[in-house]
């Protein structure tokens, strides 16, 4: 992880949870807390995830707040952990009397605080899309990022589309695993054969063997499942030519610049191309380059949305909401910058395979690609 822009992520965090406007520093503020992995294994999530959320809560205060009240931003960081996500949890709920609960990035984290605020009803924007069976009926926990299945379908589409059949698999042992364990049963329903499929811990910094296995299969195309830029490096290192096919959560240009020259020939299924951003997109995109001095990518986007949602929400509440009121509020359609979300659908997101734009990365460089998957 890049040290400097940790910490100028720090003195950024800094000035904007303290750029309240003087007409909105008079009434009491509202609590919003916020779990985030901007250390550990997730940390290249979190990170973008926090500057997207620090822009929201600066841009809402800056217009006013809520009916004059601030938006106040209790920020924590998980350490990518679940236990700790735990901890954090229970202090927000029941210490600091949050209203509503940005994150967590990762899914474990996300289940596991589901537990507290699904019974308090008290909502939590994931940076994660629905897991495992028992999260279909926390309804108080909103899903900002695809399942796991979509996010498969969203890969093999593109797969089968540009025809692959024989198909190399490469995942990491977190986030990867979780995409592989709904990509596997989909093969038949996409006429592709697995050929090869490696996994590598999600911690490791070398992954050459697997690479190596994957490459002697000879596929058409290797798709790769991580959150990190192992796998790349060592397809390319080990002589694999062929494109490479990727989950969103590489496609984050921390994660890019660590791929180094394994930065091309890859084509990520995601969400944000601020390069080419789509119209609904553009007024995000500006804020954040003013601010930030940089392009944002989705997970950014997604925690701009994550205040904004919440925002609207309150405006319809009031700034001091009843329990589940919140809740209640929020179940329904959102224009977000990331995409347009359907917050009342089964899975509590609504993003389906029209949800997403098609990138191409070369020579580190993102560009559109005109495909778009059909649902």
């Amino acid at each position: 992880m890049d040290s400097r822009r940790i910490f100028l992520g720090v003195a950024a965090a800094t000035a904007l949870l303290t750029a309240i406007p003087a007409t909105a520093q008079d009434k009491a503020p509202i609590k919003l807390g916020a779990i985030l992995s901007t250390t550990g294994g997730l940390a290249s999530l979190g990170l973008a995830e926090r500057d997207g959320v620090l822009l929201g809560i600066k841009t809402v205060n800056a217009r006013g707040g809520v009916a004059g009240h601030p938006l106040k931003l209790i920020l924590e960081d998980d350490g990518s952990n679940p236990d700790a996500a735990m901890s954090k949890i229970n202090m927000l709920a029941h210490s600091e009397g949050v209203v509503a609960v940005i994150g967590p990035s990762g899914i474990a984290q996300t289940v596991a605080i589901g537990a507290i605020t699904q019974r308090e009803e008290l909502p939590v924007l994931a940076f994660t899309g629905l897991g495992p069976a028992v999260e279909a009926k926390r309804n108080c926990v909103l899903h900002l990022t695809p399942a796991q299945e979509l996010n498969a379908r969203a890969l093999l589409s593109y797969v089968r589309d540009h025809g692959g059949k024989k198909i190399g698999v490469l995942h990491d042992s977190g986030y990867g695993q979780v995409v592989w364990g709904a990509m596997q049963k989909l093969g038949p329903e996409f006429g592709v054969d697995f050929v090869a499929v490696e996994k590598f811990e999600l911690s490791a910094t070398d992954a050459t063997p697997q690479a190596a296995k994957v490459k002697a299969a000879e596929p058409d195309m290797v798709i790769v499942l991580s959150s990190n830029a192992t796998g790349f490096r060592n397809l390319r290192q080990v002589g694999l030519s062929q494109p490479i096919v990727s989950v969103h959560g590489t496609a984050l240009y921390d994660v890019v610049r660590a791929m180094g020259d394994a930065a091309d020939n890859v084509v990520h299924a995601e969400f944000l191309i601020a390069e080419d951003p789509q119209p609904y997109q553009a007024e995000f995109v500006k804020a954040f380059e003013a601010e930030y001095g940089r392009p944002p990518k989705h997970l950014e986007a997604a925690g701009w949305d994550a205040v904004m949602a919440v925002t609207a929400a309150l405006e319809k509440t009031g700034p001091e909401p009843e329990q589940g009121a919140l809740c209640e509020a929020l179940r329904g359609p959102w224009p977000g910058a990331f995409a347009a979300y359907d917050f009342s659908a089964a899975d509590m997101g609504g993003l389906t395979l029209a949800s997403f734009n098609y990138s191409l990365l070369t020579k580190g460089q993102f560009s559109r690609l005109p495909y778009r998957a059909a649902d």
